[in-house]
Formats: structure tokens, sequence, C-alpha cells
């Protein structure tokens, strides 16, 4: 789902394409807009274009067609020192041999910023990210959530108009990558800042972002805010890049307005919300998410009832995930607060699941 532009944004990307070696598109008609202070995710698997499309918002790619505006400048041929663009990468790329304080001066020297706004600038900045007992440590006497800190600094200290991200959090272990996304998302809405982030961690995108755009192949699949892509997937590959899902096959069966009967493989007839299957007798990829599903007791009453045979426990704190066979699907999941579970259910036991109309979205059925 592509996004037509709008001349009011900050960024547009306009009909932008891109290609390595004259044959294959990496990125495929891109049309997108991203607003000032705005903090935009491009979020897909390895190879969908998401990082190709941020290096020519950069300037370390030029499109091959198409073109890419900043305000009312137009980026295609402009060098990268002077696009007044920030830039964090995974690696830091700080500069070994030079002091934090230093390292910050840097891309001020570079600009000719006066001496004398250079350092309240860097205090600043050194205030901001809680850093300024370490502005004289040189990156390598730092953990990596400083070096972060400082990388991400040094990318805002000369104030530009759009703070690019590459996986800058990739390299941090996971407390501290969580630790991480909410400092960064709380310095973009304390300064205001316009921000487009490259992931393909999609709990990272969902916990940061304004927007997230899900890149597969080339194409934006889809472009929305968070709960938007979770709880309403515009197509299957969204719904299974997207959180944890769960997926029956089945035929369309009949349709009244928005909604349609599915028979599923297996003898299953579901009820479904219609997305982007209108015909009857068309098959679908039905999408229904693991904590939507009931269990036992907590089934009852709801119109959409299967049996199913429980597979496998998995513990995970604060819940449970319950694998369980549906049909021939082996690996169909129900996530259940540790509070709401019933300790007698076991491994190798028969139990009903059911599930609201309402949670169950009817997608193509082409494979994610």
């Amino acid at each position: 789902m592509q996004q037509a532009y709008d001349s009011d944004a900050l960024v547009r990307f306009s009909g932008v394409q891109k290609t390595y070696d004259g044959e294959n598109l990496v990125v495929k008609d891109l049309n997108l807009s991203i607003a000032q202070g705005e903090f935009v995710t491009l979020l897909g698997p390895s190879g969908s274009g998401k990082t190709t499309c941020l290096m020519m918002l950069a300037g370390f790619e030029v499109p091959t067609s198409g073109d890419i505006f900043l305000g009312d400048k137009r980026l295609n041929t402009l060098p990268p020192h002077k696009r007044n663009i920030g830039m964090v990468f995974q690696n830091y790329a700080l500069f070994p041999h030079m002091t934090v304080e230093e390292n910050l001066h840097f891309p001020l020297k570079a600009r000719k910023v006066p001496a004398a706004e250079a350092r309240q600038r860097v205090e600043r900045i050194l205030d901001t990210i809680q850093l300024k007992d370490f502005a004289r440590r040189r990156p390598t006497q730092l953990s990596g959530g400083q070096q972060q800190r400082v990388a991400l600094a040094r990318a805002l200290v000369f104030e530009p108009q759009l703070v690019l991200m590459d996986e800058p959090l990739g390299a941090l272990d996971k407390q501290l990558r969580e630790h991480m996304q909410l400092e960064i998302k709380h310095l973009h809405e304390q300064l205001g800042l316009t921000v487009v982030f490259v992931t393909h961690d999609q709990s990272e995108a969902l916990t940061m972002s304004d927007r997230v755009a899900v890149f597969n192949d080339g194409v934006i699949q889809q472009i929305d805010t968070p709960d938007r892509l979770y709880e309403a997937p515009s197509n299957a590959f969204v719904a299974q890049f997207i959180g944890e899902n769960n997926q029956l096959v089945g035929r369309i069966a009949s349709i009244e307005g928005e909604r349609c009967q599915v028979q599923v493989e297996g003898g299953l007839s579901t009820g479904a919300i219609l997305v982007n299957v209108r015909e009857q007798g068309a098959l679908t990829r039905l999408s229904i998410r693991p904590e939507r599903v009931r269990l036992n007791g907590a089934s009852e009453g709801l119109p959409n009832r299967v049996k199913a045979h429980i597979e496998e426990f998995i513990y995970l704190g604060d819940h449970l995930r319950v694998r369980c066979r549906v049909g021939d699907n082996s690996q169909f999941m129900a996530r259940v607060p540790v509070t709401d579970f019933c300790s007698s259910l076991k491994v190798g036991a028969d139990i009903m699941l059911g599930w609201r109309d309402e949670d169950v979205r009817a997608l193509d059925c082409t494979q994610p």
C-alpha cells in the first residue's frame, strides 16, 4: 500500500525507484510523505528495500528514477554533507582517538559554527543525554549504551532538520536496547525531532514509532500507526510479520457486508472480517492473534468454537503460550495470562478453543 505524497511534508519520496544492476528493482515506485516532528520507522526483512531508502535519503545512494525532497529542496544529487541531516549508525562510528566532547565538536567545526556557540551547544547536548561527567572520556571508556547516546548526541548537536537511524540498537543486549528505545523516543518528543528509523525488529518499531512503513520486496505493504498495523493488517504478509499470528487456510462460503463465513480445511467454519478478498468461493488466509483465542470454559458462548489437542506449554513469566493442534495445523497458539491459566490442563489433553468473528481477518492467500 503506497502513500500519495503531501506537498507540505518535510520528507517526500515521489515515484522513487532503485536498481543496482539495471534489471532488478530494490525499491519500486516509492511514494512516501513524512511530516515535521514525526517518528517513522521503515520495517521489513533483509533485502526488502528499507535500508536502501534510508541510504538514498542520507545521500549515500542515488535514486535510479523519481525524486526525494527535504522541505522544498530536491536531494537527488545533493552531497550528504549539504543535506542538514543527522545520521546514527549501528556501530556508533565514533572517533576512538577523540574524547566525548571532541566527538561532539567535530560536526560543528565541519560546519564552521563559531567556537563560543559550539561550546554552548556541546554543553547543552551533554546535559540532555546526561553525560556531562563523561565529557573527557574516550569512547572505549564508555559502556555500549553510553556510546550510543554519544552517537545520538553527535547527530543532534548541529540541529539538523532530520535524523536518520540505521539499526542503531542492534548491537545492544535486550535490557539496554529496551531502555534506549524509550530514551530515543523521549528525546524525539522533548526536542521535536523528525526521525526516520530503520529496523527489522517489529517490537522495536511498535514501541517507538508514530507510524511504521512495512516493506517487502521493495514495496510498502502498509504504512500505519502501530496499533492499526497489529489490529488491522491489510494483507497476509503484514499479519504474519507484525506480532504473533495464527493462520488457517479456507474458502469464502458466504459474504454479508464486511463480514464473511469461511469454511476451513478439516471441517471448521468461522466468521471473519473481510479485508482484501471479495469473492465467494475464493481462497483466503485467516489471521487470528493468539491473545484473542479463549480456552475451554472461556470459549463458551463464542460464535466460533473448535476442538483442539494440546501439544506444548511455553512459560513466559506473565503468560503461557499454549501450542495446539487444530486440524492439520500443529502450530496454533493461544496466549493465556498466568493468573487465568487452569493448572489441570495437561499436554496431550483435548480442549475447546473459541473466538469472536471480529477477531478474525480474511486476507489474501499468497504465502507471506
